[in-house]
C-alpha cells in the first residue's frame, strides 16, 4: 500500500462519498421542485466527504495528506470564488446605474422582434466569451434578457439557454476564453494560434441548437417603447473599468503568471475609488446626506432650505461597492463551493484516476474524447480537464483540440454542466431551471455533435 496516499476507490467511505455526491446532484437537479435551494445538500455532501475521507486516513495516522488536499482544493475555490464576486459586484453596479435598462429600452426601440433579439444576445454572448470568461458573460447577457423579456418567461428561458450555449462555445476557440483552453494551453500541448482552428465548429455548435429553438421564439415584437432611459450618473465610467478589470485579469494570468482572481481583485478596487468619488463629488445643490438636527421641534435639515426636496435618484450615498457585494447570489457561490470540494473529495479518493485510465488504455482516443466532454456536462469541466493533462495519455494535437472542444461545449448538455448555467440558474430563478434545459437538451446535443464532425472534417491535418 503507498504509505503517502491511500486508494479508497474500493473502500466503504469511497462508496459513500459515490452516493453522496449523487444524492446531492439529485436535490440540486429538482430544486424549483423541492424549494431547498441547491447550495444547502451539495455544501453538506463535501462536507461529509471529506470527514469520511478524513477519518479513515486518521486511522492510519495520516492526517496531515488530508489537509494538504482539501487546503489544494479550497484553494482552487477561492480562486473562482473571488473572480466570480468581482464580476458580479460590477454586474450589480451596471444595474444600479440603469445600464441594462439602457440597453434594454435601446433595443426595443429598434423594433426587434423576439426572434431577432434571441440572436443578438446569443451572438453577443459567443464572442464576449471569447475574451472574457463564460460566467461574467452568461450573467452580463442574462441581464439583458430579464429586463427584454419581463412579460414574456419563455422567450427569458429560451434566450438563457441560448445563451448558455453560445457562452461556452464561445468560450472553446480561444486560450484565455475558458478554463479549459487556458489549462491545455498553459501545458504547452496546444499552440495559442492552432486553438482558432476550433472557430467553425464553436460557430455550429452555437448556431444548430439556435437555429431550432428560433421557431419556438414567439414571432411578435416585444411593447415598443418610446421614452429615453438614461444612465445613471457614472454607468458608461462602470462599463470602462469592468473592461479595464477584465484586461487587469489577463495580464495578469498572461505576463505576470499571477491567478486571474488577483488582477480581479486589483479591478474591484477600480470601482471602490469610483464610489468613493460618486460619494465625495455629488451633483451640484444635491446633499449627499441630510443632517438632521432634534431641538424639540420640527425636523430641520442644515444647509438645506424647507422647500428643498431630494430625491432617491440624486442621492449618490446610495451608492457604496460593500452593498452590491451583499447582494450578490450566496447560494450559486456556495453552491460552486460544495461541487469544487466534493470533485476535490473524489479525485483524492481516486474515482477521477480511474476514469481516466480506463478511457485512454481501453478505449479508441476519439470516443474518450468525447465521453469527456459528455462527462463534463456532470462534473466541472476545469477539473476533467485537469484530470486528462495530469495523466497525458500519448494523443495527437488534433485529439488535443477534440478533448478541448468537447470539454468546453459539453458543459451546455446540461444546465449544472458549466458555470453559466449555473449562474443563469440564480438570475432567472423560477424561469431558466434545470427541468427547462433538459427539455432542450437533445437539440443542444444535436449542436454537439454538429461540432465534433465539424472538427474532423475541418482539422483532419492535425490528426
Amino acid at each position: 500500500m503507498n504509505t503517502t496516499h491511500l486508494d479508497l476507490t474500493l473502500h466503504w467511505s469511497g462508496y459513500m462519498a459515490l452516493l453522496l455526491f449523487a444524492c446531492a446532484y439529485f436535490l440540486a437537479m429538482v430544486e424549483e421542485v423541492t424549494e431547498l435551494r441547491k447550495s444547502k445538500p451539495m455544501v453538506f455532501a463535501a462536507s461529509l466527504i471529506w470527514l469520511g475521507i478524513a477519518g479513515v486516513y486518521a486511522s492510519h495516522g495520516m492526517t496531515e495528506q488530508v489537509g494538504t488536499a482539501f487546503r489544494a482544493s479550497l484553494e482552487g475555490y477561492a480562486e473562482l470564488f473571488l473572480f466570480i464576486m468581482v464580476s458580479m459586484t460590477y454586474l450589480n453596479a451596471m444595474e444600479d446605474r440603469s445600464v441594462f435598462e439602457r440597453l434594454r429600452v435601446w433595443l426595443l426601440s429598434k423594433n426587434f422582434s423576439y426572434r431577432q433579439l434571441f440572436w443578438i444576445t446569443g451572438i453577443q454572448a459567443f464572442f464576449i466569451s471569447s475574451v472574457c470568461n463564460n460566467l461574467t458573460t452568461a450573467l452580463l447577457m442574462g441581464s439583458v434578457i430579464m429586463a427584454m423579456g419581463k412579460d414574456l418567461p419563455r422567450f427569458v428561458m429560451l434566450a438563457c439557454i441560448n445563451v448558455v450555449v453560445a457562452s461556452n462555445a464561445g468560450g472553446s476557440f480561444s486560450p484565455f476564453g475558458d478554463i479549459t483552453t487556458l489549462l491545455v494551453w498553459q501545458k504547452g500541448v496546444v499552440p495559442f494560434a492552432d486553438f482558432f482552428s476550433l472557430l467553425i465548429p464553436a460557430i455550429l455548435n452555437f448556431a444548430i441548437p439556435a437555429a431550432i429553438m428560433h421557431f419556438w421564439i414567439p414571432a411578435e415584437k416585444p411593447a415598443a417603447v418610446e421614452e429615453s432611459q438614461p444612465m445613471k450618473r457614472g454607468g458608461f465610467i462602470i462599463i470602462a473599468l469592468f473592461a479595464l478589470t477584465i484586461i487587469t485579469s489577463a495580464c495578469f494570468e498572461n505576463f505576470f503568471h499571477l491567478p486571474p482572481a488577483a488582477g480581479m481583485m486589483m479591478g474591484l478596487t477600480y470601482l471602490q475609488f469610483f464610489s468613493y468619488y460618486l460619494q465625495k463629488n455629488p451633483p451640484k445643490g444635491v446633499l449627499t446626506k441630510p443632517i438632521k438636527i432634534d431641538y424639540f421641534g420640527p425636523m430641520k435639515y442644515m444647509n438645506q432650505p424647507d422647500w428643498q426636496q431630494q430625491t432617491e435618484e440624486e442621492i449618490d450615498e446610495s451608492f457604496d461597492v460593500f452593498h452590491k457585494v451583499a447582494n450578490l447570489e450566496w447560494d450559486t457561490l456556495l453552491f460552486f463551493y460544495g461541487v469544487m470540494v466534493a470533485v476535490g473529495g473524489l479525485s483524492f479518493i481516486g474515482y477521477l484516476t480511474v476514469i481516466s485510465a480506463h478511457l485512454y488504455n481501453g478505449v479508441d482516443p476519439s470516443i474518450a474524447n468525447i465521453l469527456v466532454g459528455v462527462a463534463s456536462a456532470f462534473i466541472d469541466n476545469g477539473t476533467i480537464m485537469l484530470a486528462v493533462l495530469t495523466m497525458h495519455p500519448d494523443i495527437s494535437q488534433g485529439q488535443w483540440l477534440l478533448v478541448t472542444l468537447t470539454a468546453g461545449v459539453g458543459g451546455s448538455l446540461l444546465a449544472v454542466g458549466s458555470a453559466a448555467g449555473v449562474g443563469l440558474m440564480g438570475q432567472a430563478k423560477g424561469i431558466y431551471t434545470f427541468a427547462s434545459h433538459l427539455k432542450w437538451s437533445p437539440v443542444i446535443a444535436l449542436g454537439y455533435i454538429g461540432s465534433i464532425v465539424a472538427h474532423f472534417l475541418i482539422n483532419g491535418r492535425y490528426f
